[in-house]
């Protein structure tokens, strides 16, 4: 049998999340509540190197089925950043329970897991200040939503969490998908179907009934959230503008830095800082997403 040999790129990508699988990490706090619903639960990962308080950064997993994913450990530990895996309640969940706009438990719990976090960030010696928010893939979701988000804290509330701000120093996006609107899917990426359930119903329903849709695209999707006053946010993709040989067209649509080259023009044409890094496409400021995270949260 003939043996293939991964492209760097492809390698690079792998041993990007083979990365904390091989740091052979357990988590600090295991299985940290942030709501009642099982699936709101949180790993924290505290570094071995430097002094609390740390700065941290919280890794959003999966958006249909839910998952918990600690981003590059070895590389945070080593520059004293504290790692917090989130995973939330998904849009499975809100279609079992009949939620009209499935993608709000996932962007909602988004929210509160930061809220969360800056309350209870003193017992575990973390630094309220810098927090940034990052995913890969579908998990850019939640991230990128907190990011453009404008702060949610409710000074009237009687919980306490809700009462904390929910703003980010930084997001951190890899080969992601920054909108919810099917029209701007197909505008930059054409032929891509992604998001179905978000909206309630599949994607070409979606399509057809968009313009119903807007209320709840300007409440949910990233890209209707956009303020000058955004968290800096990096984009990264290990794929260029044309598609690698070895990759499904399928693949490549749904993960095409096209997706964040189109919520680039967005971003700042109302003024908020936005980098994009592919292949062709370098970012003299940052090598990657992990080391703009890390300037960001210890400039």
């Amino acid at each position: 049998m003939k043996h293939r040999t991964l492209s760097p790129v492809i390698l690079a990508a792998l041993l990007l999340w083979l990365a904390p699988l091989a740091h052979g990490a357990e988590p600090t706090h295991a299985e940290v509540a942030f709501g009642p619903h099982a699936h709101q639960r949180i790993d924290i990962y505290l570094p071995k190197t430097g002094r609390a308080p740390f700065p941290a950064i919280l890794w959003f997993g999966g958006i249909w089925k839910a998952a918990k994913h600690p981003a590059n450990l070895g590389f945070f530990d080593a520059k004293g950043i504290a790692v917090i895996a989130v995973q939330t309640r998904t849009m499975e969940d809100a279609v079992a329970e009949g939620e009209k706009e499935p993608v709000s438990y996932v962007q909602e719990d988004a929210v509160r897991v930061v809220q969360f976090v800056r309350h209870h960030a003193a017992q575990w010696g973390l630094d309220p200040a810098h927090l940034a928010v990052g995913g890969g893939s579908q998990g850019a979701q939640p991230a990128l939503f907190v990011g453009c988000a404008r702060d949610r804290a409710n000074a009237a509330s009687s919980d306490p969490v809700e009462r904390a701000s929910s703003l980010v120093t930084c997001v951190a996006a890899y080969r992601c998908q920054p909108t919810l609107d099917p029209a701007r899917m197909q505008e930059w990426v054409p032929g891509v179907k992604w998001g179905a359930p978000a909206l309630g119903c599949n994607f070409e329903e979606s399509l057809k009934r968009r313009e119903d849709l807007l209320p709840a695209l300007r409440r949910w999707s990233p890209d209707y959230l956009l303020h000058r006053d955004a968290a800096p946010m990096f984009f990264e993709n290990e794929w260029g503008l044309t598609k690698p040989g070895d990759i499904t067209q399928a693949n490549y649509d749904v993960h095409s830095p096209r997706w964040a080259l189109g919520f680039q023009k967005l971003a700042l044409a109302v003024g908020a800082a936005c980098d994009v890094k592919f292949p062709e496409h370098p970012v003299e400021s940052f090598a990657d997403i992990w080391s703009f995270v890390a300037r960001k949260l210890r400039p």
